[in-house]
């Protein structure tokens, strides 16, 4: 029995998310069924996280395990053969069988993209927002100031959520424009259910200037949903990468604490449709 380890890319408009739903096409249901037809066993793939419908993935982290002698580089071209068009495995290794893509994580990256081009461009209308208003960088970044840290983000989670504490502790958010483009980055420890879609809202209001960026902390501190700034839409948020540790000596920095640098962004977020 080995446990293997993939990196799936996909597009979230092709599918209803990644969880497995009767009638439905999701990420996780789609590699199951490509397993079985290679390997002819019934699998369960772990992610790292369950993505919504519309939600994309750029490093999507999963594992299942398999009696199988198949060699790691032949799974990827294997899988692809069988995977529906808007997903690709990038990579598939064998690892220890303690791994496990969701409980080994320490933490995840995200994107999200906005668009303030004067008209929206119909070619990239499933993988940004558009906002029909100029976004005012200077000032999402001073709102911004007050979406990191470790606090309770109840105002910035979807009502009704089954999470056991709203505490979360967001290590970095950075925000950056190319051109009519503008990409919000943050990485945490954990994240709540739609809460980088309402950091993303709250940021568009604060760049349109209908919110000042100093409310963004009360909204914080009021630690209900209700005094939050609006949910963002799904189509235009990303999961950049899932975060593991590793061996590492002692004076280098864990990789869940290291900052969102510039070979981060030239790497992993300039793939997400920039032009």
């Amino acid at each position: 029995m080995r446990t293997i380890r993939l990196v799936v890319r996909y597009d979230g408009g092709a599918f209803a998310g990644w969880q497995r739903q009767p009638g439905f096409p999701t990420v996780q249901q789609s590699l199951e069924e490509a397993i079985a037809r290679i390997c002819g066993q019934t699998v369960v793939v772990h992610g790292s996280g369950r993505t919504d419908s519309g939600v994309h993935a750029l490093r999507q982290v999963a594992h299942f395990r398999a009696e199988t002698r198949l060699q790691d580089h032949r799974w990827v071209r294997a899988l692809n053969a069988h995977l529906p068009t808007g997903a690709a495995v990038m990579e598939a290794r064998t690892v220890e069988d303690e791994f496990h893509a969701r409980f080994s994580a320490i933490g995840k990256r995200y994107a999200y993209v906005f668009s303030d081009e004067a008209v929206e461009d119909p070619l990239t209308r499933r993988h940004v927002w558009w906002a029909p208003y100029r976004l005012d960088l200077a000032r999402m970044r001073e709102a911004a100031r007050h979406l990191v840290g470790r606090h309770d983000w109840r105002s910035f989670q979807t009502t009704g959520s089954s999470a056991k504490t709203s505490v979360r502790t967001v290590r970095a958010l950075h925000l950056w424009r190319r051109g009519h483009r503008v990409a919000l980055v943050v990485q945490a420890d954990g994240f709540l259910y739609n809460m980088v879609r309402a950091f993303a809202g709250t940021l568009a209001e604060v760049g349109r200037g209908a919110l000042e960026p100093g409310a963004v902390l009360a909204m914080r501190e009021a630690r209900d949903r209700r005094a939050g700034g609006p949910t963002a839409p799904a189509h235009a948020l990303y999961l950049v990468r899932a975060l593991y540790p590793r061996v590492e000596s002692p004076s280098r920095t864990p990789a869940s604490t290291r900052e969102i640098t510039a070979r981060d962004r030239t790497a992993e977020v300039e793939r997400i449709p920039f032009d």
